[in-house]
């Protein structure tokens, strides 16, 4: 097989599938692309193996006995890297669960191997982003740490999942701006995927409840037919929202 001739940095992947050949096709692949791989063939071997910390983990739903959805939510009390499901199918539904349980993106089989070798090195161009230097404090009562990435309000730290903190460092880092749900999706999950309108929509709506959670109205406004945009001149605590 002749790949593409596009170098990684040494990155460690994680790849589980119970189809032995689909697993060492890709281990050659991204061992060619300079990664350091690391294997495992079912729930319970990748469980183990993602405690080596990989930079991201390519993992199959269909799995027996611990299946792909099972692992990730497992995994994710130790693990913060990217996590991308496979799979032969997926609809709106299965993404929401996916995206529930800690997972960041899907590549949906058979796909192109080229292709998802550009969205692995996506992901990790994502997570090695340099955010904001400081702590940035946006009202009396909201502080946000970029580099960090944690949200502080009276005080108290708030807890989110990496794609809802993505979405909240879009919005609020361009107050103001409205983003249509496929523009979040595109920036946030890095390649452009028309119709995944309802995954953006779920994610706002787990941020929202966070935010009353936490006694805050919501900062994020919606623009009826178009997108959404993060609150820009008043401090949300007074508009009564």
């Amino acid at each position: 097989m002749i790949f593409a001739e596009v170098k990684a940095m040494g990155d460690r992947i994680l790849i589980v599938d119970d189809e032995g050949d689909i697993v060492a096709m890709l281990k050659d692949y991204f061992e060619f692309k300079g990664y350091e791989v690391l294997t495992a063939v079912n729930g319970l071997e990748a469980i183990r193996k993602a405690e080596k910390q990989p930079d991201i983990i390519l993992l199959d739903i269909n799995m027996p006995d611990v299946d792909g959805m099972e692992v990730c939510s497992r995994i994710r009390a130790f693990v913060a890297c990217p996590i991308l499901f496979l799979t032969a199918r997926v609809d709106d539904e299965d993404k929401i669960r996916g995206f529930g349980v800690g997972g960041d993106d899907y590549i949906v089989k058979p796909f192109s191997i080229d292709e998802l070798g550009a969205r692995v090195a996506a992901h990790i161009r994502r997570e090695r982003r340099q955010g904001e230097p400081a702590k940035v404090r946006l009202d009396d009562r909201l502080a946000i740490d970029y580099t960090e990435r944690e949200l502080y309000y009276n005080g108290a730290k708030l807890s989110f999942a990496k794609k809802e903190f993505d979405i909240i460092e879009l919005l609020s880092g361009r107050p103001g701006q409205v983003f249509s749900k496929e523009r979040i999706y595109e920036l946030v999950w890095d390649y452009d995927s028309e119709g995944d309108a309802s995954v953006v929509a779920e994610h706002i709506r787990r941020i929202r409840a966070k935010f009353a959670a936490a006694g805050m109205s919501s900062y994020i406004e919606t623009v009826w037919g178009v997108g959404y945009r993060w609150a820009k001149t008043k401090n949300p605590t007074e508009r009564g929202q």
